[in-house]
């Protein structure tokens, strides 16, 4: 929602402010929740029936675990967790390390077939392949077959707002939401994700920019000059890339498809969603060969591979790697870390966003490079919603909230905003407005071990400015690292609990 107070002077701009994101929520008495409340009716009836069939001393122990119980699922942290979200994400973790399945090896001397590099985890399955566009642009199509999705990868190179006039921001951010609404129109679609990465700068670009352009004829004083600043500028420097996936569903219509159909169907549909993401400010966009995919994620999982692949694209060779060879070949999860070949990454999960109205340059020092942090990804999750489920969504949201107001004589101050706050969310998709299910991961990539503290700190220290509230994955470090690239993984279709449940816990 945008805010724009009513006392801006004429010919003066009054900076735009964003809010109005809520988190789903579901009736229930005394914060329980729909799926709590009707454990707290259930347990009093079974309470008066111990009562009635036995003895007081035996409702009373009744009673006593019954209300344990409610404890559990209603009293919460800072970032929404209850006890029994807790001790699932602990039993699970208990599981995994018992199972092994915790360690990964690849290669000649690993356990995979074929003594291949395949990826880890939830995209061990994935299957890459590679087709035209209407524009004849080469692009990957990944296909998931655990959740029977397809993934297409833009990349983009974002202008950036320094020395942009604000106005021309406020149209970038209001074509982004435009475009973001226009996903839930479009014909099979499941999630989306925007990734911005950044890390140290090889040199490799701007040597290879040198030396094809140098005047051989040049003064020697220039040609010093050049050489001085290839050998020195890419010390402390960085480069900012950002990626845009989209997943898309295999079945239509109760048929499922195969990669060659959904290939000519996106290969058609390319252009228009390239065309309307350069409105955004996003920059020249173009679809992700498989090569170029391929070398992503391959770096993503051994950063020290960035400078052969660098030094092999100045040399204007080609790194012909598959995607049977983009794994690593070791990587080791514990309960708050994920150390992988030549790196070691610690992934947050967005579990509160800025409360109140933020403007557009929120996220600026979280996405710029920090020396502290050899990579850093953060990425954005979006899971679009079609109109006709959009309505069900906001009109249920907005009863939820009602009653959490009227369930009480003295409804809180915190209660009276959310239920003004859904029902501003129903009339806006009311008017036309579109409804997007978002969340957050950033992971922070050290080269040395010894550097993982402080690339904790600065993490911890960026989400503050942002006035985020991130919590470090923990039990599930390798899933959310691969979650955090710009695969497409849908990460509701991973979970053994549904998160329509969940939320109604």
């Amino acid at each position: 929602m945008v805010r724009v107070p009513a006392t801006a002077e004429p010919g003066h701009h009054v900076p735009r402010t964003y809010g109005n994101w809520r988190r789903p929520t579901s009736p229930g008495l005394m914060g329980l929740g729909t799926v709590g409340t009707m454990i707290l009716m259930g347990g009093l009836i079974v309470v008066v029936l111990v009562v009635m069939l036995s003895d007081l001393l035996r409702g009373l122990a009744v009673a006593a675990g019954l209300a344990v119980l409610l404890m559990a699922i209603a009293v919460r942290d800072k970032h929404g967790l209850n006890a029994l979200d807790k001790g699932s994400a602990r039993v699970g973790w208990w599981r995994q390390r018992s199972a092994g399945e915790h360690l990964y090896r690849s290669g000649p001397l690993g356990q995979v077939p074929w003594g291949t590099n395949q990826l880890p985890g939830l995209a061990a399955a994935s299957k890459l392949s590679e087709h035209s566009d209407s524009y004849g642009r080469r692009f990957a199509l990944l296909r998931v077959p655990s959740t029977s999705t397809f993934t297409i990868v833009i990349g983009t190179e974002p202008d950036g707002a320094a020395l942009v006039d604000e106005e021309q921001v406020d149209a970038w951010v209001s074509d982004w939401g435009l475009w973001l609404a226009n996903l839930g129109d479009e014909p099979g679609i499941v999630a989306a994700s925007v990734t911005v990465e950044t890390a140290p700068d090889t040199g490799t670009r701007l040597r290879r920019e040198v030396a094809t352009n140098i005047d051989p004829d040049a003064p020697e004083f220039a040609r010093a000059l050049l050489a001085e600043t290839v050998r020195d500028y890419p010390s402390g420097s960085s480069t900012v890339r950002a990626y845009v996936a989209l997943s898309f569903a295999a079945a239509r219509g109760g048929k499922k498809r195969s990669a060659a159909e959904l290939a000519r169907e996106l290969g058609a549909r390319l252009p228009g969603l390239t065309g309307e993401l350069q409105a955004t400010g996003a920059g020249p966009a173009h679809p992700l060969d498989a090569q170029e995919l391929c070398e992503l994620v391959r770096v993503a999982y051994d950063p020290a591979s960035a400078t052969a692949i660098d030094e092999l694209h100045a040399r204007g060779e080609a790194t012909a790697l598959s995607w049977s060879d983009v794994g690593p070949s070791a990587a080791e999860a514990t309960w708050d870390d994920y150390r992988h070949d030549s790196g070691l990454s610690v992934t947050w999960a967005m579990t509160g966003a800025p409360r109140g109205n933020v403007q557009s340059s929120i996220l600026a020092r979280l996405l710029a490079p920090h020396r502290d942090v050899a990579r850093k990804r953060v990425t954005l999750l979006y899971r679009p919603i079609d109109a006709a489920s959009a309505a069900a969504i906001v009109e249920a949201d907005l009863r939820a909230a009602q009653f959490r107001q009227t369930s009480s004589d003295k409804p809180t101050a915190r209660d009276v905003l959310a239920t003004r706050a859904a029902a501003l969310t129903a009339q806006e998709e009311a008017a036309g407005a579109g409804l997007v299910n978002f969340g957050m991961l950033v992971t922070a990539t050290v080269l040395d071990v010894a550097r993982a503290a402080d690339a904790h700190a600065a993490v911890e220290n960026l989400s503050a400015t942002a006035r985020l509230r991130l919590r470090p994955v923990y039990g599930s470090q390798d899933s959310a690292f691969a979650a955090a690239l710009p695969l497409g993984l849908v990460l509701p279709r991973h979970l053994a609990l549904p998160g329509q449940v969940r939320d109604r816990l």
